[in-house]
Protein backbone atom coordinates (compact mmCIF):
# COMPACT_ATOMS: atom_id res chain seq x y z
CA UNK A 1 0.00 0.00 0.00
CA UNK A 2 1.49 3.32 -1.03
CA UNK A 3 0.84 6.74 0.42
CA UNK A 4 2.57 10.10 0.66
CA UNK A 5 3.89 12.74 3.02
CA UNK A 6 1.99 16.01 2.63
CA UNK A 7 3.21 19.60 3.04
CA UNK A 8 2.31 19.44 6.76
CA UNK A 9 4.68 16.43 7.09
CA UNK A 10 1.79 14.06 7.81
CA UNK A 11 2.26 10.45 6.59
CA UNK A 12 -0.99 9.64 4.77
CA UNK A 13 -2.65 6.60 3.21
CA UNK A 14 -5.94 6.25 1.33
CA UNK A 15 -8.14 3.53 2.84
CA UNK A 16 -11.50 2.31 1.43
CA UNK A 17 -14.22 2.03 4.09
CA UNK A 18 -17.92 1.11 4.10
CA UNK A 19 -20.85 0.73 6.48
CA UNK A 20 -21.51 -2.79 5.09
CA UNK A 21 -19.31 -5.67 3.94
CA UNK A 22 -20.74 -5.54 0.41
CA UNK A 23 -21.61 -1.83 0.45
CA UNK A 24 -20.09 0.91 -1.67
CA UNK A 25 -16.63 1.99 -0.58
CA UNK A 26 -15.57 5.53 0.25
CA UNK A 27 -11.85 6.18 0.15
CA UNK A 28 -10.70 8.27 3.09
CA UNK A 29 -7.29 9.78 3.59
CA UNK A 30 -5.92 8.76 6.99
CA UNK A 31 -3.02 10.14 8.99
CA UNK A 32 -0.75 7.41 10.36
CA UNK A 33 -0.58 7.93 14.12
CA UNK A 34 1.83 5.56 15.87
CA UNK A 35 0.81 6.99 19.26
CA UNK A 36 -2.77 5.74 18.70
CA UNK A 37 -3.12 2.04 19.55
CA UNK A 38 -6.58 1.65 18.03
CA UNK A 39 -7.52 0.96 14.43
CA UNK A 40 -9.29 3.99 12.98
CA UNK A 41 -10.55 7.23 14.48
CA UNK A 42 -12.71 9.30 12.16
CA UNK A 43 -13.92 12.83 12.84
CA UNK A 44 -17.53 12.84 14.00
CA UNK A 45 -18.57 15.07 11.10
CA UNK A 46 -17.29 12.44 8.61
CA UNK A 47 -18.87 9.46 10.41
CA UNK A 48 -22.40 10.65 9.62
CA UNK A 49 -21.53 11.08 5.94
CA UNK A 50 -20.26 7.50 5.75
CA UNK A 51 -23.55 6.11 7.11
CA UNK A 52 -21.84 4.09 9.85
CA UNK A 53 -24.01 2.43 12.50
CA UNK A 54 -23.37 3.25 16.16
CA UNK A 55 -22.39 0.23 18.25
CA UNK A 56 -21.37 1.46 21.67
CA UNK A 57 -18.92 3.71 23.42
CA UNK A 58 -15.45 3.14 24.78
CA UNK A 59 -13.12 4.89 27.17
CA UNK A 60 -9.97 6.29 25.58
CA UNK A 61 -6.88 7.92 27.05
CA UNK A 62 -5.73 10.91 25.01
CA UNK A 63 -2.09 11.89 24.42
CA UNK A 64 -2.39 14.55 27.13
CA UNK A 65 -3.51 11.89 29.66
CA UNK A 66 -7.19 12.86 29.75
CA UNK A 67 -9.75 10.07 29.76
CA UNK A 68 -12.70 10.54 27.39
CA UNK A 69 -15.69 8.51 26.29
CA UNK A 70 -15.83 7.96 22.51
CA UNK A 71 -18.72 6.63 20.47
CA UNK A 72 -17.82 3.59 18.38
CA UNK A 73 -19.27 2.61 15.02
CA UNK A 74 -19.22 -0.55 12.89
CA UNK A 75 -17.05 -0.18 9.81
CA UNK A 76 -15.61 -2.38 7.06
CA UNK A 77 -12.12 -1.59 5.83
CA UNK A 78 -10.49 -2.98 2.68
CA UNK A 79 -7.13 -4.01 4.07
CA UNK A 80 -4.52 -5.88 2.03
CA UNK A 81 -7.02 -7.71 -0.15
CA UNK A 82 -9.55 -8.52 2.57
CA UNK A 83 -12.64 -6.81 3.90
CA UNK A 84 -11.89 -6.33 7.60
CA UNK A 85 -14.71 -5.60 10.06
CA UNK A 86 -13.68 -3.25 12.83
CA UNK A 87 -14.98 -0.58 15.16
CA UNK A 88 -13.97 2.99 14.57
CA UNK A 89 -13.97 5.70 17.19
CA UNK A 90 -15.71 8.98 16.41
CA UNK A 91 -13.26 11.72 17.31
CA UNK A 92 -13.41 15.47 17.72
CA UNK A 93 -10.20 15.78 15.70
CA UNK A 94 -9.82 17.26 12.26
CA UNK A 95 -8.19 14.28 10.51
CA UNK A 96 -9.00 10.57 10.30
CA UNK A 97 -6.30 8.58 12.12
CA UNK A 98 -4.92 5.11 11.44
CA UNK A 99 -3.43 3.50 14.53
CA UNK A 100 -1.10 0.68 15.41
CA UNK A 101 -3.85 -1.97 15.57
CA UNK A 102 -3.91 -1.92 11.76
CA UNK A 103 -0.12 -1.56 11.52
CA UNK A 104 0.54 -4.66 13.64
CA UNK A 105 2.38 -7.30 11.62
CA UNK A 106 3.15 -4.84 8.81
CA UNK A 107 6.28 -2.98 7.73
CA UNK A 108 5.92 0.82 7.56
CA UNK A 109 8.46 2.90 5.63
CA UNK A 110 8.14 6.69 5.68
CA UNK A 111 10.67 8.58 3.59
CA UNK A 112 10.32 12.28 4.37
CA UNK A 113 12.96 13.25 1.81
CA UNK A 114 11.12 11.55 -1.04
CA UNK A 115 7.68 12.27 0.52
CA UNK A 116 6.66 8.61 0.22
CA UNK A 117 4.90 6.15 2.49
CA UNK A 118 4.86 2.40 1.95
CA UNK A 119 3.03 -0.13 4.10
CA UNK A 120 3.60 -3.81 3.35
Amino acid sequence: MKGFVDDGLRALLRVPVSAARDGPRTEIEVWIDTAFNGGLAIPRKRVAGLGLVKQSSAEAILADGRSVELETFACFVDWFGNSYETQIAASDGEYPLLGTLLLDGRHLDINYGARTVELT
